[in-house]
Parts: structure tokens; sequence; C-alpha cells
């Protein structure tokens, strides 16, 4: 069996998805995108091609190897999320060729069902406590929030009191056995983290994520041992080299990327390094299916694993959603806030192709915002 076709296509909302097509009519589908970037690594995809093309897609851990390390300039989003997708269709390959799931190809499944939780936005405390109650309605046992929007390099009392307000606006509507993470999303800075960490405390986050930028994580380590909350980090990391001095700091929650971090191959290998440091994987995910498909693959696999993040209803899906392009529904179906395990080949999800065609005839230009300060300077989005 050869690698005979790769195609990749632009569909809405954001997402760039691969399709990989062997001689024997094997098809594998992969999900490679950097948001707000999904042309570049469209580019990178069709470079990478040129090696894949002929050659056996069953050889996936050489074809790692090879994409990875087979430039003298190695690393990066871009890349990364190239060999990510890619791996993913090699994997869903491989499934289809055995006649299995990943998570059986993995070692076999250590769960029967995996947590997942769902996104709120909630810039005001009443809004929050509407979206919280609609996702605990539909049986979610944990939500994830933003903690602030710009924010200042040093906090105000104002800006402290309005994160602490929301969060606790979260966990009032939660009561005390369902979960809020907070997301941090790198605006803000060691010091303003730390004094606003200690100020939520009490009200038991699950974690709070990207507490300072992934290029300040020589600052983790002071964070870490002041911090009264678990801490996570991982979206913008992309290799177990980068996720090493993190989980070294002390992080009690490893977040990469099934579509950023190298693919289910370099993520199955982050989990058992992160398990190594007592830290727990919490995938992240505000993607599309088939980097959804391939997050769970890997949770059934992975013992330290927590819950994984998914994007039904996240506010970026205006054009599509999680369940836009999939011909049947039933492996994204929550129950009581969980995904159940299924035996179906591959990744466990069939494309509708020519819904994913039709997409990719209109395509997207999506870009990420950029914010300023009042004062008119740049302001971490």
């Amino acid at each position: 069996m050869k690698i005979e076709r790769i195609e990749t296509f632009l569909v809405p909302p954001r997402w760039l998805f691969c399709r990989v097509e062997t001689d024997d009519g094997v098809v594998g589908w992969g999900e490679p995108v950097v948001e707000g970037r999904a042309e570049v690594v469209r580019a990178a995809v069709d470079v990478l091609a040129e090696y894949l093309v002929g050659q056996d897609p069953l050889r996936i851990q050489d074809h790692w190897q090879v994409l990875t390390k087979g430039g003298f300039y190695r690393g990066g989003p871009v890349l990364s999320s190239a060999v990510a997708g890619l791996d993913q269709a090699l994997w869903d390959i491989a499934g289809k060729t055995y006649g299995a799931p990943v998570h059986a190809l993995l070692g076999g499944p250590v769960r029967d069902r995996v947590r997942v939780y769902a996104w709120v936005g909630g810039d005001e405390p009443a809004q929050l406590t509407e979206q919280i109650a609609a996702q605990v309605e539909a049986g979610f046992t944990a939500v994830k929030m933003n903690a602030a929007g710009a924010t200042s390099p040093l906090a105000t009392a104002a800006e402290t009191a309005a994160v602490v307000a929301r969060v606790s606006a979260a966990r009032d509507a939660l009561g005390p056995d369902r979960d809020v993470a907070v997301d941090f999303h790198g605006r803000f800075t060691a010091a303003s983290a730390r004094r606003v960490l200690a100020e939520l405390a009490p009200l038991h986050p699950l974690f709070v994520e990207e507490p300072v930028l992934p290029e300040h994580g020589h600052l983790l380590p002071g964070l870490v041992s002041a911090s009264p909350v678990p801490l996570a980090t991982g979206e913008r990391l992309y290799s177990r080299a980068e996720f090493l001095p993190v989980l070294a700091a002390g992080i009690a929650v490893a977040q990469p990327d099934l579509s950023h971090a190298g693919g289910i191959s370099e993520v199955h290998r982050i989990a058992s390094l992160a398990e190594t440091y007592g830290a727990q994987l919490a995938p992240h995910c505000p993607l599309g299916p088939i980097a959804l498909a391939a997050g769970l693959q890997v949770a059934f696999a992975t013992p330290n694993f927590l819950i994984q993040e998914q994007s039904r209803g996240i506010h970026y899906n205006k054009e599509a959603d999680l369940l836009s392009y999939l011909v049947d529904p039933e492996p994204f179906r929550f129950v009581d806030g969980h995904a159940h395990r299924g035996d179906a080949p591959g990744l466990g999800i069939t494309l509708d192709e020519s819904a994913v065609r039709a997409a990719d005839r209109a395509g997207h230009r999506w870009r990420n915002p950029v914010w300023r300060h009042p004062d008119g300077s740049f302001a971490e989005w």
C-alpha cells in the first residue's frame, strides 16, 4: 500500500482538513491548522506531501521522524501543525487497515468514557450564569471560561475584582460538585497572575490555564510554588522538548493540542512524559471534529488523562459547528458530560466529503483580533 494523493480543504469557520488517500482506496483524515494562519499551514502540508506521496502509510513513526527532523530548520507552530494533521491521517489509515480504533493501536483503552468540558464566555456575571445553566442542563459537569479581556501589565484593583466576580458567579452557578477551569490566555504578567491566583483559590478552580505567556515559561517555577491553584499550560508548546521545562517547573496539567503538537504520535509521548512528573493530560481543542476525534483516541489510551476540551457552540463557530461535516454525530454525543468509547476503526468518525469539498470552495480568512490598551499600545489577545 502506498500513499497516492494528499489534499487540503480550507473549511469554515477557521479550520483546515487534510485527506490522505492510498492506492488501495483507504482514506485518512487529519486537521493541520494554526488558527489565523491556516493558509500558511496549507502550504507546509503541500511541501511535506512531496515526501509522503509514494510512501507506505503504515510506517507512521518513521514518517514522523523524517517530517519533523528531515529539514535543517525544525519545529515551530506551522511545521508542527502540518505534521500533526498528516500524523492524524496516517493513524486513521492504520486503524482502518487493521480494522481497529486508534486507541487499540496505542495499547488499548484504559477507560470506557472520557470527561469533556464546554466553553462559556460570560463577560458579565449575569450572562455567565445563563450560559453555565445551559451547559449544566446539557449534562456537562465542567466548563472553562476566560478570566478577563485585555489586562493591564499590573492588574488594577478593579480588574482583579472583576475576575474574581466572574469566577465567583461561575462557582455559584455550578455548585460544589462541578468544575470551572479559568483561562488566563497569557494576558497576565507573572506579577498580576500571582495576585489573582491567590484571590481565586477559595473558589477552587479545576485549574488556571496559561497563567503567563509561553515565552515566559522560565517564570513558572516561582509561580507554581506561590500558587494555591493548579496551573496548566501547553496549547502553544509543540514538542516533548518544549514541555520538559514546564513539567519540571511543576505544572499540574499539560495541554498539548492534537493539531499543533505533532499529532497523535507526539501527544501520546507528551502524556507519558507528563506522567513521570505526576501531571495530568487535558488536550487543548477549540477546533474541529478531526482534532477532537484524535484527542479522544489518545484520551482513551492515556492513564494520566484528566479532561478533554471540545468546541461545540464555542463563539468562533459561526458558519459551521463541530458536527457540521460529520455523516454521523454519534461519536460526539456526550452523556452526563462524557464521550463514550466506540470501536469504529481509525479515528472513529466519518466525514461528509461532499460537504467538506463544498465548504472549501467558499473557504475562510479567519484572523484573531488585535487588541490595544487604552494608551494605544499592543495588548495580548
